[in-house]
């Protein structure tokens, strides 16, 4: 069965300097989806989310813009915005789970209130032209939010809903839920999309045998955590490439030369690299030490000294 993989935006991480390094030196993503634009009440475009989805700097890639608002004249400006820049789709956060967002009504806070989606979906479908698809969770609270919403969603002709199956407040703990995605494929006409926990090769197999119907499936920490992974699933292989430490080390090179000119100040950069070590971190056979010695580093030249020790050192 053909299928295809797609890389789910996680804010801070998945930007287009990621996704570059990623698709040039690993492959294996189909598309990939940008994180979220969010216009907090002001109808401006940062010049990051501007930077990020630029044509110019995603050349070789297919990728697709993300709003996260709850507000019908927010997501027509950012259709018109996306639009002018040449994408012909535009994905609806209902997914992100982080109180700073859910308590404003938006992300997973946003599913269980089908009369506001319904209303933003209207405005959507009457005002643009835009292609409409959606990232969801199962609800908030309960796993039952969803249900309410989808005889809502099955009224537009949405593209696809990727669906992320747990609720916001577990944010990222638990495991998933997998009876309730099943229940959201025998309760809407739309197109899902699986997303959660595809972290090894023998994971995506064990989703695909679980749910047949889906073909198409999203990665998200688990890109991070180890970016052979698309490829590997596409090969059908748990062996990694001989040369794994070295294409490692040069992602990570790769991202820390883009980010130490693109951040200003030793401080920005160390704590950019340290989130990412959290996911880098996972991939070594002792985790909480690799990532313990990049804490440590205090500074750039501790931090370079760390890194190269890692990978001089440390069993994969």
């Amino acid at each position: 069965m053909d299928y295809t993989l797609l890389s789910s935006p996680l804010q801070g991480f998945t930007d287009f300097r990621f996704r570059n390094a990623q698709n040039k030196l690993f492959g294996g993503i189909d598309t990939f989806y940008s994180p979220y634009i969010r216009l907090n009440g002001k109808m401006i475009i940062k010049a990051s989310y501007e930077r990020d989805l630029l044509p110019e700097n995603n050349l070789d890639l297919e990728v697709i813009p993300q709003v996260i608002t709850n507000d019908a004249d927010e997501f027509l400006f950012v259709a018109k915005y996306v639009r002018e820049l040449g994408y012909k789709e535009l994905n609806w956060n209902l997914g992100c789970p982080y109180p700073m967002v859910t308590k404003s009504g938006m992300g997973s806070g946003l599913i269980s209130n089908p009369e506001k989606i319904n209303h933003v979906l209207e405005r959507a479908h009457n005002e643009s032209d835009i292609i409409v698809s959606m990232k969801m969770r199962l609800g908030y609270e309960t796993t039952e939010e969803i249900l309410d919403a989808l005889p809502i969603l099955d009224k537009y002709p949405i593209k696809n809903i990727a669906i992320h199956a747990r609720i916001g407040k577990q944010l990222y703990k638990g495991g998933v839920h997998l009876d309730a995605f099943q229940q959201c494929i025998d309760n809407t006409k739309h197109k899902l999309y699986y997303n959660g926990d595809i972290t090894s090769v023998a994971k995506f197999h064990e989703m695909q045998q679980r749910f047949p119907s889906i073909d198409h499936w999203m990665i998200g920490r688990g890109l991070i955590s180890d970016p052979f992974l698309p490829t590997m699933i596409k090969n059908n292989t748990e062996e990694y490439p001989e040369n794994k430490i070295e294409l490692f080390n040069a992602f990570h090179d790769t991202l820390y030369a883009i980010y130490s000119e693109s951040l200003s100040g030793s401080t920005h950069i160390l704590l950019k690299m340290y989130h990412l070590w959290e996911y880098f971190s996972a991939t070594f056979s002792d985790p909480h030490k690799v990532l313990k010695k990049i804490k440590k580093a205090q500074s750039i030249r501790n931090y370079e000294t760390a890194v190269a020790e890692i990978f001089r050192n440390e069993k994969f």
